[in-house]
């Protein structure tokens, strides 16, 4: 059996569950595989905790379920100690970075963290975007400078491999372009819209379910997507993309009736990331509100699923779609991509 040793960072919808996760599971994952999970360190916005010999996925769940902080685990939590501090001084095998996506700061605490636990020689895995949009080659670099693995499956479309896909299986191909829908709640709310449904109610729901982000304009403004398609663009077609270079439109501007009209027609609006060929060589990117008809790959998307279509040369168009209700896959990805560090034989998997 061997022992993996994770420092957690961030403890919101995505780290409580992947706690969740790995507690249901860990005896499985160490019979499976001869992998036994420790989470020796994590922390949250209030403060930290650390034992060399092991937090409890559980407690801490619990802890943060009941609006506590990782600050208050018996013994070992301190309040005040801030995710960095702990990154530096911990030590642990992989950084799992969960923290909210902060452009607006740089993308910290993320991208600070990442860059300290590298250095140290830890793996990382993350399904923060912040990073990876700001410092999407510099990662990757100090990752290969110190030997260690960068997993970021869960930063684009929730619990669907669509980086892994891109990346891994589409080798050979040319891909010609990228059609997604890699955020859940526009889709959610334009449904309502559609459906009569006031803006205010709308998002209102949306919130009341934990898909719509504190700061709604990220979701509603596009800033999420076009930020995942920039990852999108920079991992598959190697395209040194800036979020600047995405042509963004938000859905606040779509009047009701508009959407209405679409749905009777047959088609329904998605907010629509595009890759395509530029007219100057190069890839165009944008986002925009988009009506689909039945007939388009991602026309038929439920209002919580997402989508991403691979139109490529040699090996067809791909589409896949995940059907998301809740959290736990995108919380999830930090265990594949884990998995995906530690596990050669791929043809194993959990029951």
């Amino acid at each position: 059996m061997r022992d993996v040793r994770l420092v957690l960072v961030g403890l919101g919808n995505l780290g409580r569950r992947f706690c969740e996760v790995v507690a249901e599971r860990n005896d499985r994952l160490g019979h499976r595989y001869g992998l036994r999970l420790v989470l020796v360190g994590a922390a949250d916005s209030r403060g930290a905790a650390y034992a060399p010999g092991g937090l409890d996925f559980q407690a801490v769940a619990d802890l943060k379920a009941a609006a506590g902080t990782v600050a208050d685990y018996p013994q070992v939590g301190r309040h005040g100690w801030d995710a960095l501090a702990l990154v530096e001084s911990a030590e642990a095998d992989v950084l799992l970075e969960a923290s909210p996506v902060n452009l607006e700061q740089g993308a910290e605490p993320g991208l600070g963290c990442i860059r300290a636990a590298m250095r140290k020689g830890m793996h990382v895995v993350t399904p923060n975007k912040g990073p990876l949009v700001v410092a999407f080659q510099e990662l990757h670099d100090l990752a290969k400078a110190n030997g260690v693995a960068l997993r970021y499956d869960g930063t684009v479309a929730g619990g669907l491999p669509a980086l892994n896909v891109g990346c891994r299986d589409l080798r050979g191909a040319r891909v010609a372009a990228i059609e997604a829908v890699p955020n859940l709640v526009t889709g959610y709310v334009m449904d309502m819209l559609a459906e009569g449904i006031a803006w205010q109610d709308a998002t209102a729901r949306a919130r009341s379910e934990g898909v719509l982000e504190a700061d709604a304009s990220w979701d509603l403004d596009g800033w999420d997507a076009a930020a995942k398609l920039v990852i999108l663009a920079n991992a598959v077609l190697g395209a040194n993309a800036r979020l600047e270079d995405v042509e963004r439109t938000g859905i606040a501007g779509l009047a009701p009736a508009t959407l209405q009209a679409a749905r009777a027609a047959g088609s329904r609006y998605r907010l629509l990331a595009r890759a395509v060929p530029g007219p100057e060589g190069g890839y165009k990117l944008s986002v925009a509100p988009t009506a689909l008809d039945s007939e388009h790959p991602l026309g038929r998307l439920g209002r919580k699923q997402m989508g991403v279509v691979y139109t490529t040369d040699i090996y067809g168009t791909i589409t896949m779609i995940i059907d998301e209700p809740s959290p736990i896959p995108s919380a999830s990805t930090m265990l594949r991509d884990l998995l995906d560090i530690y596990v050669d034989d791929t043809s194993t998997l959990v029951s």
